[in-house]
């Protein structure tokens, strides 16, 4: 096996569903947000939500979120950025988050 191929584990690409107003709207619209990993691609969220929720996206959109510098405690860090995908599915299927 070479380093060139990358093992699909669809837990790294799909960290946790997003529970915020904004993504409690967009249920409606049958899109649903989630977080997913750093260097997480469409295609291996695809597989990871094929895999695990049992229904087949439409369409993925990939939002990632900026670095934001802080000051705390007289000195100054970063707090990380973060990673979000919204998935629309078709007209019927759904996901039940527990």
């Amino acid at each position: 096996m070479t380093d060139s191929i990358k093992t699909h584990k669809p837990s790294l690409a799909l960290l946790r569903p997003r529970i915020t107003e904004k993504a409690a709207i967009l249920v409606e619209n049958n899109a649903y947000t989630f977080e997913v990993g750093k260097d997480s691609t469409k295609t291996e969220i695809a597989t990871a939500i094929k895999e695990m929720y049992k229904v087949t996206p439409i369409r993925i959109n990939i939002i990632a979120g900026t670095r934001k510098v802080i000051f705390r405690r007289g000195k100054k860090g970063v707090k990380t950025s973060n990673k979000k995908a919204v998935v629309l599915l078709k007209k019927g299927d759904k996901i039940e988050f527990i």
